[in-house]
């Protein structure tokens, strides 16, 4: 296999990218789960994007997705993930001034918006607990980035007026 940059959880087309999906759809190169990355071949991949993706893994899979990441980034390899920061969306749910509906929307934010069986939540996550758990499997050099500039998505997604979203780049 080619090394290639993957976007995990993507249906941008974009030069140089690869698009792995849980769900089969039109731009998807790869279907499969982000949990189980054994159809890419060890140290095979330059980079790896997943924006507002790691929060639908299952807390007992978290540890097994994080090291089959670092198993097919070549060595240097950059992991770029997004996901929604809890310190944020907390703080955004507790304002007194926002309404029941901007509340439903916040919360939709935090636990997924249910609008099928991949669109749940599973953890929630903050700088402390990403930086944390990336660093004990391996990933060194990690950054917190404003913008990937890679991909329209919800990375950069400031509803209220502030982002929502963590984002991170890490190097294996």
């Amino acid at each position: 296999m080619d090394m290639i940059k993957l976007h995990i959880g993507g249906e941008e087309k974009k030069d140089g990218w690869k698009i792995l999906n849980i769900q089969k759809m039109p731009n998807v190169d790869y279907v499969g789960d982000i949990s189980d990355l054994s159809q890419f071949e060890d140290n095979s991949i330059q980079e790896i994007y997943a924006s507002h993706v790691f929060e639908h893994i299952r807390r007992k899979n978290i540890t097994k997705t994080i090291l089959g990441i670092y198993r097919i980034l070549k060595p240097s390899g950059k992991f770029h993930v997004s996901v929604p920061d809890m310190d944020v969306l907390f703080k955004l749910f507790l304002n007194s001034d926002f309404n029941v509906k901007q509340k439903i929307h916040i919360l939709g934010m935090i636990f997924g918006g249910q609008m099928d069986d991949f669109d749940i939540h599973y953890f929630g996550w903050n700088f402390q607990l990403l930086n944390g758990t990336l660093q004990a499997n391996g990933f060194k050099k990690i950054e917190k980035v404003k913008s990937f500039n890679l991909f329209n998505d919800t990375s950069e997604y400031s509803p209220y007026d502030v982002p929502i979203s963590l984002n991170l780049t890490a190097e294996k």
